[in-house]
C-alpha cells in the first residue's frame, strides 16, 4: 500500500472516530493524533485535507477541546493556509474558515454563555451543528430507505453532487442524516437529490416550539434545481470506514475502547511518516 493510501486510510478513520462524541476528548489528548491532523492539512492530496478538516470540525464541537486545539502548534496557521491557498476548493475553504472562527473565539465563550443565559429559548435553536457560522446552517433529514451501507453510499453520492454541502453525518440507527450546508442553499435541494435515487425518500426534521420534533415532507411537485458540485474532492470510499454495521452511526456508540487501540496504531503511523 502506498504512503498516500496510508495517509488516506489514517485520516479517514480519524474522521470517523471523531464523529463519535465519546472519542473527541481522547483524540485531542493523544500526543500524536492532533499534530498529525495538523500536518494532514498541508497534504498535497485534497481528499486528505478535506477529511482532516472534517475531523478537526468534529473535535471542535467539544467545547473542552477548543482551547487546546487553538494553542496546538501550527493549527491556526495551517487553517489560514488552507483558506488562502488558491488551489483549495471552495467548500474546503469554507470549512476551514468555519473552524478558524470557532477556535478563534475560544476563551471568550464563557462570557458569551453568561450573556445568553437569559435567552435560553433562543439557545435551544442553536442545538444543531454549525450554529457558530452565519454562513452555514444545518438540516436534519429523516431518510426512508436508509437501511444498509449500499444505500448510505448512494445517499453520499447524491449529497456530494450538490454545490453548497459542507459536510454530513449519518445516524443509521434512526435513519437520519445531519447535513451542514451554506446558508443560501435550500433544504429542498437535499430532498430532491435524495429522492432522485428512487429508492430513498427524505423528510426534513424540524424543532417545534415545545422542544419536540416534526417531520416535514418535501413537496414532490416542486423540485428544486440542484447546482452540481464540481470542485470538491471525492468523498473517501466507504470500505475505509472502521464500522460497516448498518444499524450504527458513523462509528459505534461506545467504541472508545476499540478507538483507543486504533489511536495507538495511528500515532505509530504518524511517527513513522513525519518529523516533529
Amino acid at each position: 500500500m502506498s504512503a498516500e493510501m496510508d495517509a488516506l486510510t489514517v485520516v479517514n478513520q480519524l474522521r470517523d472516530l471523531a464523529a463519535d462524541p465519546l472519542n473527541r476528548r481522547a483524540i485531542v489528548e493523544d500526543q500524536g493524533c492532533l499534530p498529525g491532523l495538523i500536518l494532514f492539512l498541508d497534504h498535497p492530496n485534497p481528499q486528505v485535507v478535506y477529511s482532516a478538516l472534517l475531523a478537526v470540525r468534529y473535535l471542535a464541537e467539544c467545547r473542552a477541546n477548543r482551547e487546546k486545539m487553538k494553542g496546538e502548534l501550527g493549527m491556526m496557521l495551517s487553517l489560514q493556509n488552507v483558506m488562502q491557498k488558491s488551489t483549495s476548493p471552495g467548500e474546503t475553504k469554507l470549512l476551514a474558515s468555519e473552524i478558524f472562527e470557532i477556535l478563534q473565539s475560544a476563551g471568550k465563550e464563557e462570557a458569551e454563555q453568561a450573556e445568553a443565559a437569559a435567552a435560553s429559548c433562543q439557545r435551544k435553536a442553536h442545538f444543531f451543528l454549525g450554529s457558530n457560522n452565519k454562513r452555514a446552517k444545518t438540516v436534519v433529514l429523516h431518510i426512508d430507505g436508509l437501511d444498509d451501507p449500499t444505500r448510505r453510499s448512494l445517499c453520499e453520492e447524491a449529497l456530494l453532487k450538490i454545490r453548497g454541502v459542507i459536510s454530513f453525518t449519518f445516524q443509521m440507527a434512526v435513519k437520519r442524516c445531519v447535513v451542514r450546508i451554506r446558508s443560501d442553499l435550500k433544504a429542498e435541494a437535499l430532498g430532491t437529490a435524495i429522492n432522485s435515487t428512487k429508492v430513498m425518500k427524505a423528510q426534513q426534521v424540524v424543532k417545534t416550539d415545545d422542544g419536540g420534533e416534526l417531520m416535514v415532507p418535501f413537496q414532490e411537485d416542486s423540485a428544486v434545481l440542484v447546482e452540481e458540485n464540481t470542485d470538491i474532492p471525492d468523498y473517501l470510499p466507504e470500505e475505509e470506514s472502521p464500522s460497516q454495521e448498518q444499524d450504527k452511526a458513523v462509528t459505534r456508540v461506545g467504541s472508545i475502547t476499540d478507538g483507543m487501540g486504533w489511536l495507538s496504531t495511528a500515532a505509530n503511523f504518524l511517527t513513522r511518516s513525519f518529523y516533529w
